[in-house]
């Protein structure tokens, strides 16, 4: 359970964070292609950039990975 509160603007940087990191493991989990690299749609970099801009983390990814391993601890783990 999260115990930390987050912003908004938080919550959705972490939000976009989460769903970036479903689309990459999405394209690598896939059958091997070696015709072309997987492919993450711009839009979702492009969003998770834009929420953390939002939030004050842009360039601050020690900041964010800290909010994120309070708030969703599964994420950050191997």
């Amino acid at each position: 359970m999260p115990t930390a509160v987050l912003t908004d603007h938080e919550r959705a940087a972490v939000q976009a964070y989460l769903r970036l990191l479903q689309t990459v493991r999405a394209a690598f989990d896939g059958p091997p292609d070696g015709r072309r690299p997987p492919v993450v749609p711009p839009a979702v970099l492009a969003e998770a950039e834009r929420t953390l801009a939002a939030a004050g983390l842009a360039g601050n990814e020690e900041a964010f990975f800290r909010l994120l391993q309070t708030w969703c601890p599964e994420t950050t783990q191997a």
